[in-house]
């Protein structure tokens, strides 16, 4: 008998930050006043210091909170947007996460169908362990252009292995086209885009039914069986004629997303999947499409056990926190797409120490202070002696996380003559439930959010960029809580 292998848990994760899009049309309004037509809804919108892999870690943070982490024997990075060309992106998320050396680590890359076929190739080995999936996109759309409305940026990560199953893999089915939809070449920041009408009729409705139907034949599910049809398209009618096309009922199409966070790339397929997650119930079939030079599709079956799972912030929460940015040359330029002269304070080479960088990564990339083993002083960063006065215990530090600790602001400063690609520069110390106190950079910060006293959430950022060389370090950041 086969082993049943499928989802165990489920996270995502969408900037604060919500792109108002009469912003983007009335930007362009002098040059383009047709596109106050698309000027409706908000999309997300990355933070200066947010990228795919800043939003994988949050995601997958969302998704581990119940999970021991020393379990996990892989972790997957799907991503058209990863920062890194020739550095394998999922590490840094793995240290992150404190996932520990010995797991298996892939990028995956190429298409929208990075998400789903990455997917794919981790439910195939999810038998042989806890595995930990993760996708997420920031893609740049030319300005004016339809994909700048339509573009979001965000992130899923699922939970897969054989125990405590919340929705059973029960098959998938690839078809492989070079139809070319859209592409961006190597080197290039923007995608190109071809004739809409020509993508709906020869990919969408050709490629898609021949690529479901092929599952549903294979799985002998019949189409008016499917509860949950989650097929990401920001063009109009398109899911629907799908659906209809297929036999599969119009109640059962999942909302894209598109009105509040836009289409999320290689994540989307994922993040529209933790949503519907949330809304299904045990014994419902949920059936998950990626188009992209060609189409991959795959099915779902929950369980009961997905009415105990604890509860998380999901894509509903996500979706809840976000706030209306309406500065659309602020968007421009955390986007890089515009040069702001920040004076000469910005003008530093900030070239990392690469050696110094992994002999430290447990403390800069996973967060670890340490706990003194002879009077339970807890200190961050951690060294060769405790910082207690009265004790200066040598040798005596065992690692502990900060990450999810809660704290507290103890003082904080707005600073308006350091440089930071969004002024002022807030930073400050945090005082910590476990005892610790850090001297650290504050992220996600309106002038009201802020006071002595304010609950705080450690949050994974770029701490800045070392633009000579290509190359972005990362931190944590405190963040308000709430």
């Amino acid at each position: 008998m086969t082993q049943s292998v499928g989802i165990t848990a489920y996270g995502a994760y969408l900037p604060r930050l919500r792109l108002d899009r009469a912003s983007i049309a009335k930007a362009h309004a002098w040059a383009m006043p047709g596109l106050r037509g698309q000027g409706e809804g908000e999309r997300s919108m990355a933070d200066w210091d947010e990228d795919a892999i800043t939003m994988a870690v949050e995601a997958a943070r969302d998704c581990l909170q119940e999970t021991d982490r020393s379990s996990i024997t892989g972790a997957y990075l799907a991503s058209t947007t990863l920062p890194f060309a020739d550095r394998q992106n999922v590490g840094v998320v793995a240290s992150a996460l404190n996932l520990g050396r010995n797991i298996k680590s892939m990028d995956i890359a190429g298409s929208m169908r990075a998400g789903t076929s990455g997917l794919i190739a981790a439910l195939r080995g999810a038998g042989q362990g806890t595995t930990l999936f993760a996708a997420a996109d920031a893609r740049k759309a030319k300005p004016a252009s339809t994909n700048e409305f339509q573009y979001g940026h965000g992130a899923a990560a699922l939970m897969l292995g054989s125990e405590g199953i919340v929705a059973t893999f029960l098959g998938s089915n690839t078809v492989t086209a070079d139809f070319v939809d859209h592409f961006r070449g190597a080197g290039e920041d923007e995608d190109y885009a071809w004739e809409e009408r020509w993508v709906r009729d020869e990919g969408y409705m050709k490629i898609v039914p021949e690529t479901v139907q092929g599952l549903l034949d294979e799985t002998g599910v019949a189409a008016g069986d499917i509860d949950h049809f989650i097929m990401p398209c920001t063009m109009g009618r398109v899911a629907s004629g799908v659906a209809k096309r297929l036999g599969i009922n119009d109640e059962a199409l999942r909302d894209n997303l598109a009105a509040n966070v836009g289409d999320t790339g290689a994540a989307h397929a994922i993040l529209m999947l933790a949503h519907a997650l949330e809304d299904a119930t045990p014994g419902q079939k949920i059936l998950l499409v990626q188009f992209g030079q060609g189409a991959d599709a795959l099915l779902f079956e929950t369980t009961d056990a997905l009415s105990s799972l604890p509860a998380r912030k999901g894509v509903a929460g996500a979706i809840a926190r976000g706030k209306t940015e309406t500065e659309y040359m602020k968007f421009l330029s955390f986007q890089d797409q515009v040069s702001i002269d920040f004076g000469m304070r910005a003008e530093v080479d900030n070239k990392t120490a690469l050696s110094t960088e992994y002999r430290k990564k447990d403390m800069v990339t996973g967060f670890m202070g340490g706990q003194c083993s002879q009077c339970g002083t807890v200190q961050y960063p951690r060294t060769l002696y405790c910082v207690n006065p009265n004790c200066k215990a040598h040798d005596s530090q065992e690692p502990i996380s900060f990450a999810d600790v809660p704290a507290a602001v103890m003082s904080y400063t707005a600073d308006w003559l350091s440089y930071s690609p969004s002024p002022p520069y807030y930073y400050g110390q945090v005082q910590f439930e476990n005892g610790g106190r850090v001297l650290m950079g504050f992220t996600d910060v309106d002038p009201e959010d802020i006071a002595v006293g304010t609950s705080l959430k450690m949050v994974f950022r770029i701490k800045d960029f070392d633009k000579q060389r290509g190359y972005r370090r990362y931190f944590w950041k405190a963040a308000p809580a709430a």
